[in-house]
């Protein structure tokens, strides 16, 4: 796949996920086959207000690329000046969020809520597209509920707005992250436009990314929550797409991963938040182990590395056949 000159070695993209999908957590998942990362989202009016925390969410490393900043508001020249600040941390691509559910997001005008309006929408991306020099992408749901369902309407509006790839998370805004894809309006909206789609939603191996392939025709897939703690999803989709056979790394070299992971946020953040943050991926590399439950339990008491490699020992004898 290709958006605009950027070409695309793999089968699937890591997600943006605010609060999750770290540079620590997109430089990992880059190495074990992610095609290309976004970073978390960020509120392009922080940017023009000149907020280093939103500065720093636009922060891409080398490791991660080809990479895309996404930006969310409902301003369409706030969006194009923080457009513009972006391309100073040199994204290979923007992306505008159209998708976000969470209140403080889409209560605002921003994410899921410019799906209400998609004259707005449409010329956001005018003017960002206008604004930068490097492809501008669109992520949105099929909707904001089962009543009002126009991803076609939207995409088809973006495209016409010089949008150069659309990526569709198969849920509406008000089904949040609830079980259940709509595969159907997925593939409509491939039919509608010429340019890439995205596919996004549920994807957690191998055999569920064909089956959104086969499912809607889209040009890539995306993955999300499947990634948290489990960077090696990517390798395995690859493979799976190839039709080769992939095994799973040792419980051993999945915590060595772990650890790489959290090295890194205490490269790119603050020892305090590191360890905060670390927290929560620490638990989820503990998925589907014997004795998780306790291990996440101590995982919330996480306190130093020290902490960590407590847990992973505690872990790996639990679990020696692993």
């Amino acid at each position: 796949m290709k958006i605009g000159n950027i070409e695309f070695e793999g089968f699937a993209a890591l997600a943006p996920m605010a609060g999750v999908a770290d540079r620590a957590m997109r430089e990992i998942c880059r190495h074990f086959g992610a095609a290309y990362t976004i970073g978390e989202l960020t509120s392009a009016k922080g940017v023009s207000l000149g907020d280093k925390k939103s500065a720093s969410l636009l922060t891409f490393g080398e490791n991660e690329k080809p990479a895309a900043s996404q930006l969310f508001g409902s301003e369409p020249h706030v969006m194009a000046e923080a457009a513009i600040e972006a391309l100073k941390f040199s994204p290979d691509f923007i992306d505008i969020n159209m998708g976000c559910p969470a209140p403080k997001v889409a209560g605002n005008g921003g994410g899921s809520a410019l799906m209400k309006n998609p004259l707005l929408a449409a010329d956001i991306v005018r003017v960002v597209v206008k604004a930068v020099n490097v492809p501008v992408t669109v992520k949105m749901r099929t909707g904001w509920d089962e009543d009002n369902i126009n991803a076609i309407e939207l995409a088809k509006r973006c495209e016409d707005a010089g949008a150069s790839a659309i990526t569709v998370h198969g849920r509406t805004r008000k089904q949040m992250y609830a079980p259940g894809i709509d595969y159907k309006t997925i593939a409509d909206v491939k039919s509608a436009v010429s340019v890439p789609v995205i596919a996004n939603g549920d994807i957690g191996d191998g055999k569920s990314a064909k089956y959104m392939y086969d499912a809607t025709g889209c040009d890539f897939v995306m993955v999300g929550r499947a990634a948290q703690g489990n960077p090696f999803v990517f390798s395995e989709i690859n493979a799976y797409m190839k039709g080769e056979e992939y095994e799973y790394p040792s419980l051993e070299k999945r915590f060595r991963i772990m650890l790489e992971q959290i090295r890194l946020m205490h490269i790119y953040k603050d020892e305090h938040n590191a360890i905060l943050e670390s927290r929560k991926h620490t638990a989820w590399y503990m998925k589907g182990i014997e004795g998780a439950a306790t291990l996440r339990r101590m995982c919330g008491e996480i306190k130093c590395m020290a902490d960590i490699e407590i847990i992973c020992q505690k872990a790996l004898e639990w679990n020696s056949s692993l």
